[in-house]
């Protein structure tokens, strides 16, 4: 027994020093501690002040995340002489602070409603943490709108330096993008099953215009497609199946790392994540009360219940966190919950539905009876009439007049006792109603009152011709000078008669002595089949004589031809500038006179247009793409006819999507007319070889084509102000 007690002794001393040595130790590596946490404004700069009990002489470490948002900061080891590991603000960007210890560090992660640029500066004993300024909505439409244009923000435009894939651990695709300076504005969102990143002020170069394919990866992601929209830079990144995404930038590196979402097998339902601090309940059959106390007491929160809240409830509940503890007893027991700051009102779902339906009827009552008042508001861009139809809810053509309902069911924006006017000379709008409709009027102002995007249309029509004609064609013929000498010509065919060789009956017979039954001639065309003209221009000849000079007799062979080959263009290019959605018309042409009947029975002159004419209304899209409603004619003066001159049409009319700055062929008609033909003697004609001295030929090809070619590109508001 007694070696037993000594053992036992032994073991107790050892214990003893091995607690000392690790207070000891952990003493000394405390002696620095976290006192107190605190937010301010100073410049419109948001500050997070951190102080600590002894001077601040250690390197800090941080990084910042885009979604969600948030900024870690990581130090060495030090306490916390905080009563709790969450701190929440309830004013300011900064939401919640949330210190984190570890054996080897602690980590404080402020948790924020939107993603800052971020300093940090140690001053003695504190660690200041500085939030940049974000520009504010404008106070009043008074002052200028701020431009809707990115180019207005920052003049200089510059270029991303790589766009990179990478896999990560958990097979998560990371798409890391080297910035131009850790300044550039990026904008996360998603977008359908997809994420889109966009870097404001930024170009891209042409190596990495591309889309890439990373499926063989073994990631979420499958397609990376980077294309540059106006001044900025869109990162379209394609995931596959139940995933996850954050991102966070460090320096000038910005990173979006995609994930499968991890499903716990143990939870038997999957339902929203909690982020409370864990904890173990296990009772039978305890009064919910004090359960709620339990809890109370464990996250520091300040709850309240309700007189109605009743029951005993049996539960086991192992490391699971305290929201989540708390949501399965609400539920449990048919209750609900009210959070104001860190004070918790627990009661019944009815009892607090009854109460919200109270505090909304009180609202409204007083609503009713509390004093209007009338503001102006100055209008830059939009008019005014407009804009009363846009609050009273009605068409514009129905705004003339000042109502206080609504119109057939459109909601109205103003209050049932509201009123507002437009004063078209000076474009402003006089409005009448209560204190917090005419703070809501003045924001729906502040972004409906901004500068319209505009957009310059150019289109080219071009008609093209290419004609080609051919044409061969020959005379043959013979006579006998005889006759015309007043010798004996022809050759006697029984009973006096003779037989010229010519043709028809010439007139020169009437000069000669030659009596009416002979035949006599000097016309030498046994065959008349000369080529036609081409292009205005008659055929070119040549011919040959055979003749007998003791015989007075002749042989004519003429050969005539000709080929043309001509080409045309035209190039008309209508082109106007106008404001998105809004229809915009120009033409050019000339008016034709024609007559037509009235109906007294008498004549009229009346007048045609034959015009160029280009009517277009374009829409921008959220994508930087452009929906064209097209409507264009092409008219050119046609043949005169007894009625009038007839117009020559060309009409396209369509709707077409076009990037901004691209080109597109949105119609073209071609036309083609062929056409060969042949002439010639019966019989002679077909005679092989010796049938071309008895047949004309011609051939033509006439090819029209017309193309109309459309290029919209958006005018930024610099271009617009030179």
């Amino acid at each position: 027994m007694k070696m037993k007690q000594f053992i036992k002794l032994v073991l107790r001393l050892i214990f003893a020093l091995a607690m000392t040595v690790s207070v000891g130790s952990l003493s000394a590596q405390n002696a620095q501690t976290l006192k107190s946490v605190s937010v301010s404004s100073h410049s419109g700069s948001e500050v997070v002040r951190f102080d600590f009990s002894e001077v601040v002489n250690f390197q800090l470490n941080g990084f910042g995340i885009q979604s969600p948002a948030r900024v870690a900061l990581d130090l060495p080891v030090i306490g916390s002489a905080l009563q709790k590991s969450l701190v929440e603000f309830s004013q300011g960007n900064v939401k919640s602070v949330n210190v984190i210890q570890a054996p080897d560090r602690t980590r404080i992660v402020l948790n924020l409603k939107r993603y800052q640029a971020y300093t940090t500066q140690v001053a003695g004993k504190s660690v200041l943490v500085t939030f940049e300024p974000v520009a504010a909505n404008v106070g009043t439409t008074n002052a200028s709108v701020s431009s809707a244009f990115a180019e207005s923000h920052n003049a200089d435009v510059l270029p991303l330096k790589d766009i990179d894939f990478r896999r990560g651990a958990d097979s998560a695709g990371r798409v890391v993008v080297s910035l131009p300076n850790n300044q550039t504005g990026v904008d996360l969102k998603t977008q359908g099953q997809n994420l889109v990143v966009e870097f404001q002020k930024s170009s891209l170069p042409e190596g990495l215009r591309r889309r890439i394919d990373v499926s063989d990866f073994g990631t979420p992601v499958q397609l990376i497609t980077s294309t540059q929209v106006g001044d900025r830079v869109r990162v379209l990144i394609e995931p596959k199946g139940d995933w996850e995404h954050s991102a966070y930038q460090s320096d000038d590196q910005f990173v979006v790392e995609v994930r499968l979402k991890k499903v716990d097998t143990t939870k038997l339902l999957q339902g929203p994540t909690y982020s409370g601090e864990k904890l173990s309940l296990n009772f039978q059959s305890i009064d919910v009360r004090s359960l709620l106390q339990v809890i109370a007491d464990f996250t520091n929160f300040n709850i309240v219940t309700s007189d109605t809240v009743s029951g005993n409830l049996t539960l086991r509940l192992k490391d699971v966190p305290w929201d989540q503890a708390l949501q399965i007893i609400m539920e449990s027991k048919g209750l609900g919950m009210r959070k104001a700051g860190n004070v918790l009102w627990i009661a019944p779902r009815d009892e607090l539905d009854a109460r919200t339906k109270k505090d909304l009827e009180a609202q409204q009552a007083i609503e009713r009876l509390e004093p209007l008042r009338t503001q102006s508001f100055q209008l830059n861009y939009a008019r005014a009439t407009d804009m009363v139809a846009q609050l009273r809810g009605v068409a514009v053509g129905a705004a003339a007049g000042v109502g206080t309902g609504g119109l057939g069911g459109v909601t109205r924006f103003l209050s049932d006792r509201g009123s507002v006017i437009a004063e078209p000379r000076t474009n402003q709008l006089f409005v009448t109603d209560t204190a917090k409709k005419l703070n809501e009027v003045q924001e729906l102002l502040s972004k409906l009152d901004i500068p319209v995007r505009q957009v310059l249309i150019e289109a080219r029509i071009v008609e093209a011709s290419d004609t080609f004609g051919r044409s061969l064609g020959v005379r043959l013929g013979g006579s006998d000078l005889r006759g015309v000498r007043g010798g004996d010509a022809g050759y006697s065919i029984g009973n006096g008669n003779r037989v010229a060789l010519g043709g028809s009956y010439d007139a020169v017979s009437s000069t000669t002595t030659e009596t009416s039954n002979v035949m006599t001639t000097t016309n030498t065309s046994f065959v008349n089949l000369p080529a036609t003209g081409q292009g205005g221009y008659a055929a070119s000849s040549f011919a040959l004589s055979i003749f007998n000079a003791a015989a007075n007799r002749f042989l004519n062979l003429e050969i005539s031809a000709l080929e043309a080959d001509g080409k045309g263009k035209v190039v008309s290019s209508p082109r106007v500038i106008t404001a998105d959605q809004t229809k915009a018309l120009i033409e050019q042409g000339t008016e034709f006179p024609y007559q037509q009947a009235t109906s007294s029975g008498a004549t009229s002159v009346a007048f045609r247009k034959a015009n160029l004419k280009l009517e277009v209304t374009p829409q921008i899209t959220p994508e930087g793409n452009i929906i064209l409603e097209l409507d264009i004619n092409k008219d050119s003066k046609g043949e005169t006819t007894a009625q009038g001159i007839a117009i020559n049409t060309k009409h396209i009319k369509t709707q077409v999507l076009v990037e901004n700055g691209g080109t597109v062929v949105i119609g073209g008609i071609f036309e083609l007319t062929e056409t060969d033909s042949e002439a010639k003697v019966p019989v002679l004609g077909d005679i092989p070889v010796m049938g071309n001295l008895f047949k004309t030929k011609s051939k033509s090809i006439n090819k029209q084509e017309m193309l109309v070619f459309i290029t919209p590109k958006m005018v930024s508001d610099r271009a617009t102000n030179r």
